[in-house]
């Protein structure tokens, strides 16, 4: 399998994980949650087809670790930036910028990266603030879905995880000629 030259900075919630199924425990920890529908095989999937991808996520690390566990998906992701472990949250750069070391790239690898995320405030505007391509998948009813800053404007919105493999692979067909 030959790596591709997109590479792939995601959220979790309502990106992949349906913050509306997450079941907590009495310290306000994630033990276990649901896939947006189709979100999982397009993980799996782009995993498979040799995307490199990183989760760059607010929340509790060990949150993270009991959902992608349970739902057998953590080897995806070939980097975990969660907020909890660095101090920050989105759109910090630093949230960013720890994913850049984890997957050992530069500033000149930021034409290469994209950033999926349901937050307009927060996956969008980080992404737009360092230079990425940014998607908006607009599936959640929970946030915000007007771009109250400049900077919040995505490039690209989905409404659904399945419509994200066709718009990665232009991006990534893009990269490669």
């Amino acid at each position: 399998m030959t790596t591709k030259k997109l590479i792939i900075f995601t959220d979790s919630g309502d990106t992949i994980i349906d913050e509306g199924t997450q079941i907590y425990d009495e310290r306000g920890i994630v033990q276990e949650a649901q896939f947006i529908p189709g979100a999982g095989e397009v993980l799996r999937q782009l995993h498979e087809e040799g995307f490199t991808i990183a989760l760059v996520a607010d929340g509790e690390w060990e949150s993270f670790q009991n959902v992608y566990r349970k739902n057998g998906l953590g080897y995806c992701f070939d980097a975990w930036v969660v907020s909890e472990v660095v101090g920050r949250q989105k759109p910090e750069a630093v949230m960013f910028e720890t994913a850049y070391e984890k997957l050992g790239l530069t500033g000149a690898d930021k034409e290469r990266i994209v950033m999926i995320g349901n937050n307009l405030k927060k996956d969008i505007a980080g992404a737009n603030r360092q230079g990425l391509t940014s998607i908006w998948l607009d599936w959640s009813p929970r946030y915000f879905h007007t771009a109250e800053e400049p900077d919040w404007e995505p490039d690209y919105t989905v409404k659904t995880p399945a419509e994200l493999l066709p718009l990665l692979h232009d991006l990534n067909a893009k990269l490669e000629d």
